[in-house]
């Protein structure tokens, strides 16, 4: 960081301008909540966090030391030279119910890895992320599941202790997300547990790189969610076998789900994968699939199906499709490269 902010040159008070970091993600805080600030580096967790010269050494302490609607801004590790991977947060990191309004950002130069500060555990089965309170704000994070199984960020709801809906995830870099190492709906990056619930999700500008399992809904024994937006988002990898399914939900699904304006690129299939489909839809879902573009044939001979049945996307009749676009079979065919239902 220029200027010495992370070398302790400045006073004990000092405070970043939120609004100029985090990719516009900056906030306005309530009177009496703060901000905190977290740095693998130079931080300690028996430090206040309260200013970028004294920082908490690990996210979960900084969560911990925090208040319903605090934001917590987490600088990226140093990186060595030569290095192939980011020096990452090696933990796991809980919000419990009663931190409303939490907002965990990153400070970080672009949506690649390596351009943001990087959670990875390395091993285990917990997810890296768990949030279990509503209006939760996830940004500018690399999060990679390399040799774990918990996934990336769950959405833990059951709709008494645990409420966690309103949540917005933005900005950040999935990679080898997975709870199964061939079936995507069992969980991902992004992922509702079995109960269900975590209604009103904003899924915004991330990519997904190499996961098993994309953004996914384990299933509905609690409530049927509702309001579910994935905007603007990159999703498969093009490159080896690890991607099962970018978008799955289970049977009941989601009401008023949308997908807009998202790419989808092969979806490369393990050994034995489970779904192999970019998205699969329960019946139950209702919603809309806009204006999103998708790497296979999508006329002519050897296309892919979109609809009830689909090879390509399993998408019940009750979600319309607007806009969306494939691969044309060949110029010489005359095809549009529109989607259509089958």
């Amino acid at each position: 960081m220029a200027g010495g902010i992370r070398d302790g040159n400045i006073s004990d008070n000092a405070q970043i301008n939120p609004s100029k970091i985090a990719g516009g993600m900056g906030q306005l805080l309530r009177k009496g909540r703060k901000f905190l600030y977290v740095d693998g580096d130079f931080g300690g967790d028996s430090n206040s966090g309260k200013t970028v010269a004294n920082p908490k050494k690990t996210i979960q302490a900084a969560v911990d030391a925090a208040n319903n609607w605090d934001g917590i801004r987490v600088f990226p590790k140093s990186m060595a030279s030569g290095a192939t991977d980011p020096e990452s947060y090696a933990e796991t990191v809980i919000i419990p119910a009663e931190l409303d309004g939490l907002s965990i950002i990153g400070v970080g130069t672009g949506r690649t890895q390596g351009g943001l500060p990087q959670v990875k555990i390395g091993a285990g089965s917990t997810a890296m992320f768990t949030i279990r309170a509503p209006g939760v704000v996830i940004a500018n994070l690399g999060i990679n599941g390399a040799s774990s199984t918990g996934g990336g960020i769950l959405l833990d709801d059951d709709g008494s202790t645990k409420t966690a809906f309103g949540v917005t995830i933005s900005n950040c870099h999935f990679k080898n997300c997975n709870t199964h190492a061939t079936n995507g709906a069992t969980g991902g990056a992004i992922y509702a547990s079995s109960t269900g619930g975590a209604w009103q999700l904003l899924v915004q500008s991330c990519r997904f790189y190499k996961c098993v399992g994309g953004i996914v809904l384990v299933g509905t024994s609690g409530s049927v969610p509702q309001d579910w937006v994935i905007d603007d988002c990159v999703f498969g990898t093009g490159v080896n076998t690890e991607t099962d399914v970018d978008i799955y939900c289970a049977a009941d699904g989601v009401i008023g789900l949308t997908i807009r304006g998202c790419d989808f690129a092969t979806v490369d299939v393990p050994a034995s994968g489970t779904i192999a489909r970019y998205i699969s839809l329960g019946a139950g879902t209702k919603g809309l699939i806009s204006n999103s573009r998708f790497a296979c044939i999508s006329q002519g001979t050897g296309a892919k199906t979109f609809g009830a049945a689909g090879n390509a996307c399993i998408i019940p009749t009750t979600v319309r499709i607007s806009g969306c676009y494939g691969e044309p079979a060949s110029d010489a065919t005359g095809d549009s490269g529109d989607i259509y239902r089958t």
